[in-house]
């Protein structure tokens, strides 16, 4: 990693039943939670997020989720819990693109907390160090299908497009 993650992006919040939820940047010691976190989600929401049927991350994807250059690229993670008993709920982030003033971004919670907020706490302060960082435009590849993540994506104030290579995805853009 080439630096680390700014601690600014560590948070609390509660839920409306008083449940406590950690947003905070995702670490290398995450990788235990993170990999129960995708194995927890329906097929459906992993199909979602990975645009293909799997089941569990590898290894390598663990370790290239966990492990990220924060000069980048950026990981938030919302956790319940506290150490060492914390759960993942969700996690947002973004990688920078080629042209060093783009970015690509996806976001996933678990499925029992969707349409408790989470989504939104994790990527407005996404959002807002994409900014920081100097970026200057966020997309993200979503399946027409996935109708509640497009809702979501105009709420936070992304366009949606057509991807001009497949009929089947949605690009969402969003200008920094």
């Amino acid at each position: 990693m080439a630096t680390h993650p700014d601690p600014h992006l560590t948070r609390d919040w509660k839920l409306s039943d008083g449940t406590v939820v950690s947003i905070r940047p995702i670490r290398p010691e995450d990788a235990a939670i993170e990999g129960e976190f995708v194995k927890s989600l329906s097929d459906e929401s992993r199909y979602y997020r990975f645009m293909y049927a799997m089941k569990e991350l590898t290894p390598e994807m663990l370790s290239r989720f966990t492990r990220i250059d924060y000069d980048l690229e950026m990981a938030l993670i919302a956790v319940v819990g506290r150490p060492p008993r914390e759960t993942q709920i969700g996690v947002a982030r973004y990688s920078t693109l080629a042209d060093g003033k783009t970015c690509e971004f996806a976001v996933v919670v678990a499925d029992k907390w969707q349409g408790r907020g989470v989504a939104t706490h994790l990527v407005r302060p996404l959002i807002e160090h994409a900014r920081h960082k100097g970026l200057s435009r966020m997309e993200g590849f979503v399946l027409f299908e996935n109708r509640n993540m497009l809702e979501f994506a105009k709420g936070v104030g992304f366009r949606v497009a057509a991807d001009p290579d497949d009929p089947a995805v949605a690009l969402i853009s969003l200008d920094l």
